[in-house]
């Protein structure tokens, strides 16, 4: 108990004394972290509950996984067998980019690699309710020249380049993070994956260039599945090394820099052995599922993102993007159940990159055959300009109105004699085709990668109409400038009954009450 505190008191005089310099260094408006209600929010019964039943303390170590294409977080615990359990999962609200690690600054890329977080890390004051900074770049993403800054797992459910939760999530795995550090928690490992590391998702994702490095990642995530052991990460030659020792005959202790040559290093056996057998077990099944065929994961065209299903089903015309879709639960079902947390009415569902797509280059076509008509009265395609009156549909309105296409290949049927035939036709050719606009493809993209896309409608709006107004490209999103000050200071917690009465576990320190956050701890951004 004694060297608890002593602990506990040397974390809280260290933080305060770091936030104090850095807040005076950016000038901020020193609100006083003992009243910011928001960061004292308590763990909630519920939640504490859960750990006495899974044998874990209040204060015990956590470690959080990130899945991008199942859009969850994972909260793990230290139980007092000294192995990590799952206490909670929770649904992400929004991830922005794309599967696979981010690069550089602007790339709108939510990272994927091994990070730390420590106290300084934590954010009570962020504009988007609460918050803590992933770690982006690490040793690893420098050495390969990677750039970005100010990553974030954070509330309000709108994302450039991070991983957003609801106010409600972010409260309560802000608040086990902060008891882990005054548990004495130095930092607690941050570990983001494109999808779990199984042999099914390596085996639908295995012609994506990211492939070596998920490979790479994947070793620390079957070091962690056979252990439940935080991994000890180190970087050398520009790679991951994961749970390094030194050999038995070194006179010396390791040292790694992610640039230079890796020092002779062991991996313990009783580790190296599960997860060479693991391992083995992943590489059979994976070659079973190849060779059976199994379908290769389409490659995003322009998706920003993804979402969880649970919040997708609550937005009009909402998506799960490159997320997991709801397989066997319809959105319409998932509407109607209970959304674990406030979602903020600017929220945009991932849609497809309309410009991307466009500039994509269009697929290879047939060559445009002419045919030569029996009767001088037959129907025929023929490339001419389009009258206004035939507006083509909303696509090809929107494509031409975003310099996108013209209407001067619209194929228009007219009812003039067919001109005389300049090519002969191979038997069997009966019907001729036209090469695809950047409208076309605007077009497809939508109906492809839009769940729920009602295509009756598509169709409707496809008939041509006379006056029919263009549609005005969508305007750039606006940056946010909302003040964390603009906020509701509290919100109410994710876990259900969390105002029911829950005994407190044995040899857990009581449960902090606000205003005394500064006392024990602070941090700033």
């Amino acid at each position: 108990m004694i060297s608890r505190s002593l602990a506990r008191a040397l974390l809280v005089s260290v933080a305060l004394m770091t936030a104090g310099g850095l807040l005076a260094g950016c000038n901020t408006d020193q609100v006083s972290l003992a009243t910011n209600a928001k960061a004292n929010q308590p763990v909630p019964p519920k939640l504490i509950a859960a750990m006495a039943e899974k044998d874990m303390d209040l204060q015990s170590p956590i470690l959080v996984r990130l899945f991008k294409q199942e859009a969850e977080l994972e909260v793990w615990k230290q139980t007092r067998s000294g192995q990590f359990a799952l206490l909670k999962t929770y649904p992400i609200c929004r991830w922005s980019g794309d599967l696979g690690p981010k690069v550089r600054e602007g790339d709108r890329q939510a990272p994927e690699g091994f990070y730390s977080i420590n106290p300084s890390q934590m954010n009570p004051q962020s504009s988007y309710y609460l918050s803590f900074n992933t770690g982006y770049p690490n040793a690893f993403d420098k050495a390969l020249g990677r750039t970005g800054s100010q990553l974030m797992v954070h509330g309000d459910c709108s994302s450039r380049g991070c991983y957003a939760m609801t106010d409600e999530q972010i409260a309560e795995i802000y608040s086990l993070g902060r008891e882990s550090f005054f548990g004495g928690q130095k930092a607690f490992q941050l570990q983001a994956y494109p999808f779990k590391m199984t042999p099914v998702n390596m085996a639908r994702h295995r012609n994506n260039p990211n492939m070596p490095f998920w490979k790479m990642i994947k070793e620390g995530y079957d070091h962690f599945e056979v252990t439940r052991q935080e991994p000890k990460v180190d970087f050398c030659e520009k790679r991951y090394v994961f749970d390094a020792a030194k050999p038995a005959d070194a006179k010396r202790d390791l040292v790694f820099d992610a640039s230079a040559r890796c020092p002779a290093y062991v991996i313990p056996e009783e580790i190296a052995s599960a997860v060479r057998e693991k391992q083995a077990k992943d590489e059979t099944e994976y070659a079973r599922l190849v060779a059976k065929g199994t379908p290769v994961a389409r490659m995003n065209t322009g998706i920003d993102g993804g979402m969880h299903k649970v919040f997708a089903a609550k937005i009009p015309e909402g998506s799960t993007g490159l997320s997991e879709s709801a397989e066997g639960t319809t959105l319409q079902m998932l509407a109607m159940a209970k959304a674990p947390g406030t979602i903020p009415g600017h929220v945009n569902p991932p849609k497809p990159n309309l410009d991307a797509v466009a500039s994509a280059p269009a697929p290879r076509e047939e060559p445009v055959v002419a045919v030569s008509a029996p009767a001088a009265s037959t129907r025929v395609a023929a490339a001419s300009p389009a009258a206004k009156s035939e507006s083509g549909g909303f696509f090809s309105n929107l494509g031409r109105k975003m310099g996108l296409g013209t209407a001067d290949t619209t194929a228009t049927a007219t009812a003039t004699p067919a001109p005389q035939a300049t090519a002969s036709v191979a038997p069997g050719a009966q019907t001729s085709t036209t090469p695809a606009t950047a409208a076309s493809r605007l077009k497809a993209a939508v109906t492809r990668f839009v769940p729920g896309h009602d295509r009756s409608k598509e169709a409707a709006k496809d008939t041509p109409k006379p006056a029919v107004a263009a549609a005005k490209p969508a305007e750039p999103p606006k940056p946010d400038t909302r003040l964390a000050a603009t906020r509701p200071a509290l919100k109410p917690s994710v876990s259900e009954g969390a105002g029911d009465s829950t005994p407190m576990i044995s040899g857990a320190a009581p449960v902090v009450q606000s205003n005394s956050f500064d006392s024990r701890f602070s941090a700033v951004k």
